[in-house]
């Protein structure tokens, strides 16, 4: 089965030809192309920008996707797209390409749940087993999710208010660091003093979920307080990153200890964060676990995870009627 996908969630547009057979996976073709551009003046993604950034290079990207492949339409066997959640303008505007495409060549349409492409990327790049436990941490998703099998998924908690991602690109806002924030707060740490403030843990205390709002409060005040040297800049900067990973360990903990998992993925931009990453090797470690994390191009958005969830679905013949509506907003737990 040759799946062609798209994903258009966000500020990622993406076009991906995967196959999956009896012998496995292969990926032939993974083509992204990253809107830093369109938004970096804004300080943030714009919804209406992002949508006339994805009509604008799907063409181009498709075309790349098949000469990549060294295919023609007439050898894909289906089109697969992420139907939400997410931002709707943007994906309705993937969603209609490929449901545009199995019309016009007669093949089946699969429409994917983004938060599936993600949740079932470890059991591609990595081979893991069901089950294992997730964290999605990214500019617009921060939650856990117990993987238990092909559509079998259980969300244990999430935040409250913003994702991690938004959090770090806030505070590098506040700090006058460029767009995208979560680099540039993990670069400019390297020169601070993470013990240097003593920010607060939100809902230390309580569950799974997590809450940031208080948080970029407490950061916030201290920037309006103080005169902002470039060494304060720093020393806020380790002090917030520090704050963040030790929320992120307290709650890994509880959910490690709460499913009983042997394995423990984590995945999205946020990922790449070497601090937070170490802290929660670590962890596993000292809970006699597996961790696992995809390659950092599987980890931020990408077609590829949404082809792999598409394929693994047509396996047991679940496809999509062409009826089918965009979703801003799609649980898990509602596939």
């Amino acid at each position: 089965m040759k799946i062609m996908a798209f994903e258009s969630s966000c500020d990622e547009t993406a076009v991906a030809i995967v196959e999956i057979s009896d012998n496995g996976t292969q990926i032939h073709a993974n083509q992204i192309y990253s809107q830093f551009d369109e938004h970096v003046e804004y300080g943030g993604v714009v919804p209406e920008v992002a949508a006339r950034a994805h009509l604008s290079y799907f063409d181009p990207l498709v075309k790349k996707a098949l000469e990549e492949a060294n295919m023609s339409f007439k050898d894909i066997d289906a089109f697969a797209a992420t139907a939400g959640p997410g931002l709707l303008g943007g994906v309705m505007i993937g969603f209609m390409y490929a449901k545009s495409l199995s019309l016009a060549f007669n093949k089946p349409f699969i429409g994917t749940n983004h938060l599936e492409g993600h949740a079932l990327t470890p059991h591609l790049t990595d081979d893991i087993d069901f089950p294992y436990l997730l964290l999605l941490v990214s500019g617009g998703h921060c939650q856990f999710i117990h993987v238990k099998n092909l559509g079998d998924y259980h969300t244990l908690g999430g935040t409250i208010d913003d994702a991690i991602g938004e959090a770090f690109d806030k505070v590098a806002k506040m700090l006058d660091l460029p767009y995208p924030g979560g680099p540039q707060i993990e670069k400019l740490a390297q020169k601070g003093d993470k013990n240097a403030y003593k920010f607060p843990l939100p809902l230390k205390n309580k569950g799974i979920d997590f809450s940031f709002s208080g948080l970029k409060t407490s950061v916030r005040q201290r920037i309006l307080t103080e005169e902002m040297t470039e060494q304060r800049k720093a020393d806020i900067a380790a002090s917030f990153q520090e704050t963040v990973a030790q929320i992120i360990e307290i709650k890994a903990k509880r959910a490690i200890e709460q499913t009983a998992v042997n394995t423990f993925v984590v995945a999205g931009g946020v990922a790449a964060n070497k601090l937070l990453r170490q802290r929660l090797e670590n962890l596993c470690t000292q809970k006699g676990i597996t961790f696992a994390a995809p390659p950092l191009k599987l980890c931020t958005d990408n077609a590829v995870m949404i082809a792999y969830a598409a394929a693994m679905h047509s396996r047991i013949d679940q496809f999509s009627e062409l009826s089918m509506s965009a979703r801003p907003r799609w649980p898990l737990e509602e596939i």
